[in-house]
């Protein structure tokens, strides 16, 4: 099946609704159309979107100092190489734990198949019960 569409639905006061019609006129676009673009820029950024009205947009970067939306933070190489090896080792912990699992279970099924057969004693090989062997003291 391919992707559906699906329809979403809410109310905005008359004000808000006057200011999106404004947007859309000035696109000339349809006010659905200013929501679908608004949806899809959400979902491309994974949810990281700020809407600010453009007049805004070069006095909030200038004074604010912020040069994009979500910010940037520079991380050392050091920080990085640390936690892909930290990555790394948790993998192969978790591929011996999978590991010790597997055995675990093999020998708990290995129990129960024995736990069905007769458990043997060593002392019943030796023939049983037999006379004790005389003692003898030197003296």
């Amino acid at each position: 099946m391919g992707n559906k569409n699906k329809t979403i639905s809410f109310r905005v006061n008359e004000d808000a609704f006057e200011t999106l019609r404004e947007i859309a006129e000035e696109r000339d676009i349809s006010l659905s159309a200013v929501f679908r673009d608004y949806v899809e820029t959400l979902v491309a950024h994974d949810g990281q979107v700020q809407v600010v009205p453009e007049h805004e947009i070069n006095s909030s970067e200038s004074s604010s100092g912020v040069e994009s939306f979500p910010p940037k933070v520079e991380v050392p190489k050091s920080f990085v190489r640390e936690h892909e090896r930290l990555e790394l080792e948790a993998e192969h912990l978790r591929e011996q734990l999978d590991e010790y699992k597997r055995y675990v279970t093999k020998l708990s099924q290995r129990l129960e198949e024995q736990e069905d057969e007769e458990v043997i004693q060593l002392e019943d090989l030796d023939g049983g019960e037999q006379e004790e062997e005389p003692s003898f003291r030197l003296g």
